[in-house]
């Protein structure tokens, strides 16, 4: 096993993970970038953005390469594709291990991101792949002149369901309230769409099928009655959960597994920072992730610099 060493390793090549990157590296500080998949995180997968500063639109993959492109000025060692096997956050050096590479480093900055939720409904996991979807731009294309369903009501469950309609002949939007969470600008937009309709004070209680999906179950909250809705996919939009499986409890963190941090973003560790979606914040954007990234790149260099004051 190869052993590499840095002032800053940051896990997580999203849009905090560039940010720190390259922030840690104008910082004069040696740093890598390690991720379990390709870098470039969940923006990389959406098919439009009109909320950062700067672009009135852009895909997210074309940002997310912009990202990647101002970090490598500064010369940044990535490693894309390293499953993370083991991790000790309290040791000095902090030491994170994958399969063939151990990772040294003065300081960590987790920026693993979040995952989508599951229903936890049965036939969920039985039909994930086959009618059971957690990404629109990814399968929308599979859909073409079918049904499907979306669930959920905040602006992401929402914008897919807008997007799937380029695809799909009707889109269903189901909502366990009587009203969207998402962006008044985003309901008014989707309130337009012909190909899509909503159905709210629902919840799906069961997804069934054959080889492949080919109905739902739902009940009404108000008034407990069942009904069977038919679709050819579901496309679970209900919330994320935090990429923290390695951490093994080594830091704090709130009930629903998010990191806790202070404005630094600093954790309960002495050197190790946690920025953007897998930390307790208000808001979750590529914006708010980008400047996590600055701010918990600034303090973990200082604190790097530290220990290397210390020994000298």
């Amino acid at each position: 096993m190869q052993v590499l060493e840095f002032d800053v390793v940051i896990l997580g090549g999203g849009p905090a993970g560039f940010s720190a990157g390259l922030y840690a590296s104008r910082g004069a500080a040696s740093t890598a970038i390690v991720d379990i998949s390709m870098l470039g995180g969940q923006p990389s997968n959406y098919l439009e953005l009109e909320n950062y500063p700067g672009f009135a639109k852009i895909g997210g993959f074309e940002l997310m390469e912009k990202f990647e492109e101002h970090a490598d000025l500064f010369g940044i060692n990535k490693f894309p594709m390293q499953e993370i096997v083991a991790v000790d956050l309290v040791s000095n050096p902090k030491i994170i291990k994958t399969k063939d590479t151990e990772y040294r480093a003065k300081s960590v900055i987790i920026a693993t991101g979040a995952k989508p939720m599951q229903l936890g409904v049965v036939g969920e996991q039985e039909f994930i792949g086959r009618g059971v979807s957690y990404c629109a731009v990814c399968d929308a294309a599979f859909y073409k002149d079918k049904v499907v369903a979306v669930v959920g009501g905040g602006n992401s469950a929402v914008e897919e369901a807008m997007y799937l309609t380029k695809f799909a002949s009707k889109v269903y939007l189901i909502h366990r309230r009587d009203e969207l969470r998402a962006d008044k600008i985003v309901q008014e937009r989707a309130f337009k769409n012909d190909r899509l309709e909503f159905i709210f004070d629902s919840v799906v209680l069961e997804i069934k099928g054959d080889d492949l999906v080919r109905s739902v179950l739902l009940k009404n909250v108000k008034n407990a009655s069942e009904s069977e809705l038919s679709v050819d996919g579901i496309f679970p939009y209900i919330g994320i959960t935090p990429n923290v499986d390695f951490v093994h409890g080594q830091l704090e963190q709130d009930k629903s597994g998010f990191i806790i941090t202070d404005s630094t973003m600093k954790t309960s560790i002495d050197g190790v920072f946690a920025i953007g979606d897998v930390r307790n914040t208000p808001l979750r954007q590529v914006i708010t992730a980008a400047a996590d990234g600055a701010v918990g790149a600034v303090y973990a260099v200082k604190y790097a610099e530290s220990l290397k004051e210390a020994v000298v």
